[in-house]
């Protein structure tokens, strides 16, 4: 009864490796790019396979993330549970465990949807689990920043998959994650500064200061406003894209003034919270407006 009551657990250790809320919204922005690919609905296959490929290859990433930093996770509350981080899973069985499911998302984006898309997203493994985990977030506060190009490519993936092709459209949609991403990560970093204090990483609110990241935050998401305004422009996107950019765009500007202006806690644990729901609906929009309009 003990064997049976304690393998669950050693699976939801495993899954835990592969961060699966990051995960799904990374799967979630490549089906979007499945979808915007195509005038028509694509080859159910080709979505299908493409998320599972996309989903083995982030996950095996993130485990590797979770290897490499796990005497920092242990120093901090947020990631302390982790299994890697306890030692409850060994250096060897998370290699082992992210070899497997990385070569079985390889194998499957190569042979069942095409070699571009899984060329593109090996690429993004080796952006986030080598050049971003390893090289840049213990060496530059601005790591988040360099280094987002790798979280940002799900959109790019997804368009390969379906189109075997990555055009400039494909890269917009890059460019908006990108934008994203130092404001989403820097509310967390500022609620979470005494954990990342301690995890001794150089992340902004520690270097730079509580200001400063409130004023890095206000900028970013000017910008990634007016990033998200470029579909439209290029007619990629009709009008109610347009209208659900500038609404959440004006939702998050009012939370990343008031973080610069007037910061608390519990402020920044909303506004994070907010910039994933954003993100989702940004997309979401652009797929019902695609559709739409075709």
């Amino acid at each position: 009864m003990n064997t049976l009551t304690a393998h669950p657990s050693r699976i939801s250790q495993y899954l835990a490796l592969t961060k699966p809320r990051v995960t799904q919204l990374a799967v979630f922005c490549a089906v979007i790019g499945m979808f915007l690919a195509t005038p028509e609905l694509p080859d159910w296959h080709i979505v299908f396979f493409a998320a599972v490929g996309i989903w083995l290859l982030a996950g095996a990433a993130f485990a590797v993330n979770c290897l490499v930093e796990r005497e920092i996770d242990a120093r901090m509350a947020r990631t302390a549970r982790r299994a890697s981080a306890q030692g409850e899973i060994s250096v060897q069985q998370i290699l082992l465990f992210s070899a497997v499911i990385g070569g079985a998302g390889m194998w499957v984006l190569y042979f069942l949807v095409n070699p571009l898309t899984m060329w593109l997203t090996f690429a993004t493994f080796i952006g986030y689990a080598v050049i971003y985990t390893i090289l840049l977030k213990p060496a530059t506060p601005q790591n988040i920043v360099i280094g987002g190009l790798s979280g940002a490519m799900p959109p790019a993936l997804g368009w390969a998959a379906v189109a075997n092709d990555v055009p400039m459209q494909a890269w917009l949609l890059v460019l908006i994650i990108f934008v994203w991403t130092p404001p989403h990560f820097w509310a967390l970093a500022l609620y979470r500064r005494d954990d990342y204090a301690k995890s001794g990483l150089p992340m902004l609110p520690i270097t730079h200061g509580m200001k400063f990241t409130g004023l890095q935050i206000w900028l970013y998401t000017i910008v990634l406003v007016a990033t998200t305004v470029l579909p439209f422009a290029v007619q990629m996107s009709g009008l109610i894209y347009l209208a659900s950019a500038l609404i959440l765009g004006g939702i998050f500007l009012y939370y990343a003034w008031q973080i610069y202006r007037h910061y608390n806690d519990m402020l920044a644990r909303k506004t994070f919270t907010f910039s994933i729901i954003y993100l989702s609906l940004l997309f979401a929009a652009l797929l019902v407006d695609h559709y739409l309009r075709f």
